[in-house]
């Protein structure tokens, strides 16, 4: 008995219970544990009822048919396969691709592809992502490369199958691992060998900020900008600018609009822009600095730890990055006791106490010690915090944290953060624009022309 399915795993497992008769009552193999309880189940039936069980073996060796079907292609197995299998375990997106890239290879190329897809497999789930979700990602950089701005985003499966020939592509799987590069980086913290741009610690900080975006339409335009610019002299440079750019202009847009609807036909058209430029334009709409002023004192909350980034991040005492477990604190806790604000409403203290004045980015661990406690008792775990923003507040003369006190800090935040978002902004323009007496880009292309063409 052979299989051709695109693990050769189990198939040792099957031909050694095959072979033997018996199976490891340890294995975690699916082949190996139902083996065994097949086996139980047979012994305890044979025991309860010994001639029911040689009616069992005479049906099975003469009655039972083993029925073959032959597929005449692909997408008709695909079919027979969901029809037969419709209460059993679906098949997956990448299942479907998997096995449409496996049938196009041909003699020792399968073998080497079945490695290949186990190595990116395993390498994914140790970055906390999975191989279907690599495609996903990779479906918005070939629609960018289609110059595909349709905000309607198609399934999957239905995009593959569409456009089959993208499966079958020889970088396909060489740009799948290129992609998984870029989140190694971003979720396990983990360096690219030959890549010093996963050294640089503002693109760390960049990319740390831009995770706590409330969705995902963060990610596409940077995987597009990875695969496309990565190779290029001023990557690093540019990437940094870039990120920023974009953490800036979907934070701002957040803050006015909190819905994904927001951003979502502005991305596609960035995600198309990126493959023509380095340094493409944002063409989202303007917001004014008073509108975000207006918004930053009260946040949408899927926008704080963005935020809170942004400010803990321009302190120049930080080093290195945040902890990965951080939590949101409270200066002023969230539980109080009524007779501390005995004079003040309790819809107006709860109302202020959202306000980002009030709030730090704190070690879970520590948090966890500090609790609900005032002001002058949660300081001393505020010492031992490796964030520099909330280390300093350990050293505040304030003895107890009023409401007056977060709307004080409410002015210092905002004008930290419109800072920031003032900076990235102006530092990405001035990038994009020439210098005095130097050719634009354009101009570059047409003196690359007529040298091409001996016209100088």
């Amino acid at each position: 008995l052979t299989s051709r399915v695109i693990s050769n795993a189990g198939n040792e497992v099957l031909r050694s219970i095959l072979e033997t008769g018996k199976a490891d009552p340890h294995a975690a193999d699916n082949y190996s544990r139902n083996y065994c309880r097949f086996q139980f189940l047979l012994d305890q039936a044979a025991k309860d009822n010994p001639l029911m069980i040689y009616d069992f073996i005479y049906a099975l060796l003469n009655q039972a048919v083993l029925f073959p079907i032959t597929a005449d292609s692909q997408d008709t197995a695909l079919t027979i396969f969901s029809t037969l299998n419709d209460r059993g375990m679906p098949l997956s997106d990448a299942d479907i691709f998997k096995a449409k890239i496996y049938s196009s290879k041909t003699g020792k190329e399968k073998a080497a592809f079945i490695e290949e897809w186990k190595e990116l497999d395993d390498r994914a789930e140790y970055a906390g992502e999975s191989i279907q979700k690599l495609f996903y990602y990779y479906m918005f950089y070939l629609r960018a490369l289609e110059e595909d701005k349709n905000s309607t985003t198609p399934g999957i499966r239905k995009y593959y199958l569409d456009h089959a020939e993208k499966l079958i592509e020889d970088g396909l799987m060489e740009n799948l691992k290129t992609i998984l590069n870029l989140w190694v980086v971003i979720a396990k913290r983990e360096a690219v060998e030959g890549e010093s741009w996963s050294e640089n610690a503002e693109i760390l900080r960049a990319l740390d900020i831009l995770t706590s975006y409330p969705n995902e339409f963060w990610k596409y335009p940077v995987v597009i900008y990875y695969l496309q610019h990565r190779k290029e002299e001023a990557f690093e440079q540019n990437f940094l600018l870039f990120l920023r750019k974009l953490a800036v202009e979907l934070l701002s847009r957040y803050l006015v609009k909190p819905t994904i609807n927001a951003v979502k036909a502005d991305i596609l058209k960035l995600d198309a822009a990126i493959m023509k430029t380095a340094l493409p334009e944002f063409e989202f709409k303007e917001i004014s600095i008073e509108n975000l002023q207006n918004e930053i004192k009260t946040p949408n909350r899927n926008a704080v730890r963005m935020m809170l980034k942004l400010a803990a991040y321009s302190d120049p005492d930080q080093k290195g990055l945040l902890p990965v477990n951080w939590e949101i604190e409270h200066i002023f806790p969230q539980r109080w006791k009524s007779s501390y604000m005995v004079h003040v409403d309790d819809d107006v203290v709860k109302e202020k106490i959202e306000h980002i004045g009030n709030k730090l980015p704190f070690e879970k661990r520590l948090n966890i010690v500090a609790g609900n406690g005032y002001f002058e008792r949660k300081k001393k775990c505020y010492m031992e915090s490796q964030i520099a923003v909330t280390k300093r507040m350990a050293s505040s003369p304030i003895v107890e944290w009023s409401l007056d006190n977060i709307s004080e800090r409410d002015v210092k935040m905002t004008e930290c953060i419109i800072s920031v978002i003032r900076e990235w902004n102006q530092t990405y323009k001035q990038k994009d624009e020439p210098k005095a007496n130097e050719p634009t880009a354009e101009e570059l292309e047409l003196i690359r022309k007529f040298k091409k063409n001996g016209w100088y």
